[in-house]
């Protein structure tokens, strides 16, 4: 597996998943309904399950936006190089890392760990920073709780947070579904490209072929640059 260096964390996660799902409390500790017990079932036996690439595991709407396997050879090789994904047990991959089927929130409550966040945040900014380079841009599709596990460190100048504005004429809000997709096709757009923008000016011009763009600056000495994308009704 890709950054090896995660691997004394990873293996702690593991054992804290496999006892937390064991336990009487699996449910409430994992923040799982009783309808998922096969999946709660799966992660006693996490390390004994066939493994299969990350991009064809994970296939929620992120991962259905960015559609890896459709992507043309050029922007399939880089994303080899350049896409990281944040997982709650493996801290961070490659698409091509072959990992187990696995149930686990970032926010869950494991035995002997409590919750995740802060674990994966004490390693991976100084990884993801290392991973980018000293050069280009950093683009940020995370939402939600993996956002808690730290920005690139040092590096919230170089840094884009991807939001998705829905823009229909009455002020609908768009659902969180729709939005991850969006960040998703936003990636595939970025890939086939064939650019590799180096300011985040350059970065909005490339996605305004396909959306509406608008940038904002970092406020703070923390903050990172916001880029919104506006999707139609």
């Amino acid at each position: 597996m890709s950054f090896p260096e995660l691997n004394p964390i990873r293996r702690r996660v593991i054992d804290a998943l496999i006892n937390t799902s064991a336990g009487p409390d699996a449910f409430r500790r994992l923040g799982v309904r009783p309808s998922m017990a096969d999946a709660v079932a799966r992660n006693t036996r996490v390390l004994e399950l066939p493994a299969i690439p990350a991009e064809d595991l994970y296939i929620g709407p992120l991962h259905e936006g960015l559609d890896a396997s459709r992507l043309s050879a050029v922007a399939r090789e880089q994303a080899g190089t350049s896409v990281v994904v944040v997982s709650s047990l493996w801290g961070a991959l490659r698409l091509t890392d072959r990992i187990p089927s696995y149930r686990l929130i970032v926010y869950a409550n494991l035995v002997g760990l409590g919750r995740l966040e802060p674990i994966w945040r004490s390693v991976l900014p100084d990884l993801f920073a290392a991973v980018a380079g000293p050069d280009g841009l950093i683009v940020d599709l995370r939402s939600g709780p993996y956002t808690a596990v730290g920005m690139p460190a040092g590096q919230q100048h170089r840094t884009v947070s991807l939001r998705i504005r829905y823009a229909a004429p009455d002020g609908g809000r768009i659902g969180d579904v729709v939005a991850k997709r969006t960040r998703g096709e936003a990636a595939h757009h970025l890939l086939e490209s064939g650019k590799d923008p180096d300011e985040p000016d350059e970065l909005a011009d490339i996605l305004a072929d396909r959306w509406p763009v608008e940038l904002e600056p970092p406020v703070g000495p923390t903050g990172t640059w916001t880029m919104t994308l506006s999707i139609p009704d």
